[in-house]
This record gives structure tokens, sequence and C-alpha cells, in this order.
């Protein structure tokens, strides 16, 4: 269990745990369209649309999870919540989710899969919710694409060293970058993560920015505070 200042996750039966990313991502994730409708592309434990549904007044905030034992265990975390009338999860894949579309999103949010490299594990649930085939990069980006609304948010964390790749995949779609944050764990260590924001029009100048997640070990910076305060117990 993960307890956060105004939500629980219960987590035992989801192959991705509660981690930094997630919680990077769903504290991130510009909202200033004030959005009436969310999609959660790969919800997992419900993390994002928990964080999402405690910071707008969105509506309809639906999540899809392809992994039969995650699904059951987000819906109980979405009925555990306070935002229980808002929140709805799908158990389908993105194939079958995009097949017959019956609604467009302000905000699309996902933290997809992104292993890619050949090495698989005997634990066919965790390697579905980590390895890129099982959530291709192009899949999404055509998912959004389709189910953006026209001045909708489409946001993701993916590795730094995909962030190029996965911008000109946007682009081939129409989707452009509005907001770029690259992650670092310290000062002194490589960019990890992009945490990346597109909507359906071109900015003319666009200013990527870093946040840096430790001092020390334990010891948070100022950014990451000040980014997540309103979710972890201890900040």
């Amino acid at each position: 269990m993960f307890q956060f200042k105004q939500f629980t996750i219960q987590q035992d039966r989801c192959a991705m745990k509660v981690g930094t990313d997630g919680v990077l991502l769903g504290a991130w994730c510009p909202v200033d369209n004030n959005p009436f409708s969310v999609l959660d592309i790969g919800a997992g434990t419900g993390i994002l649309s928990l964080m999402l549904a405690q910071r707008t007044f969105a509506e309809q905030i639906d999540a899809i999870e392809i992994d039969e034992e995650a699904y059951e265990q987000c819906v109980e975390n979405f009925e555990n919540s306070s935002w229980r009338d808002r929140l709805f999860c799908y158990h389908a894949g993105l194939d079958e989710f995009v097949d017959e579309p019956d609604d467009e999103y302000d905000i699309i949010i996902s933290n997809p899969p992104f292993y890619s490299e050949d090495y698989k594990t005997t634990n066919e649930q965790r390697d579905l919710a980590r390895f890129q085939d099982a959530l291709p990069f192009e899949n999404l980006v055509e998912a959004a694409s389709l189910l953006l609304s026209e001045n909708g948010i489409f946001a993701v964390i993916i590795p730094f060293k995909e962030e190029e790749r996965f911008i000109d995949l946007c682009a081939e779609a129409e989707l452009y970058p509005i907001k770029v944050t690259r992650v670092k764990g310290s000062h002194t260590t490589p960019i990890v993560r992009s945490l990346l924001a597109f909507k359906r029009y071109e900015l003319s100048v666009l200013k990527a920015d870093e946040l840096v997640i430790e001092i020390n070990r334990h010891e948070y910076t100022n950014d990451y505070i000040h980014l997540t305060k309103d979710f972890y117990l201890k900040m």
C-alpha cells in the first residue's frame, strides 16, 4: 500500500508499483486548459487518474488497462477514493479502445512501458507492464492524435534517449511539444527521463527546462518538493 495525502494506492496485484516516474508525470502534466475529460492509457494502479482527479475538476476521467489483475486493482483504488464518481477504468487494450472512439479528451496521459531491449523475464505480467512492445510508441501517438480534443494536451514520461524519436513521431501526427522538462536524479548524474507535453499547434519558440530530484540521498531539491508536495505525505 502507498499512502498519499488525499488517496491510497493498493498495489500488491500490479506488476508496476508506484514510482517516481508516475508521480512526476501526474504532478507535472499541464492542466491549464481546464479539462473536462481525461484519458489515462495503461493505467496500472490508477495513480495518474487519481492525481489528475485531485488536481482538476474534470468530470470524466477514463483509464484503460489491459492486464486483468492491474485492472481490478485500479478499479479498487478508484472506488476507495473521494473522486469515485468521476473515475472509470476499462479492461481493454488500446487497439480495442480506439476501434470505435466515442469521446475526445482534453488530457491524454501515459507512463508507457519503455524497455525496448530483447531481454524478457519469466514474469509475463511484469513484462507487459515494462516492455515497449506491449504498447509501442507509434500506437500511443496514433491514439493520441485520434482522441485528443482540439485544445487537448497529450503528456508522457519517457527515457531521455527516446525523446527525439518520440517528438518526431508526434510531429508526423501533427502533435507538437509545448512543454519539455528533462529529469536528473542529482546534479552530478546524467539526464534520465523526459517529461513531454504536446498540442495540435506548434509554438514558435519552445523552452525546455531541467528538474533535479535530489541534492543528496533523501535530501530533495526545492523544485522537486514544490512539484510533489501536494501528494507525498512527507513533503
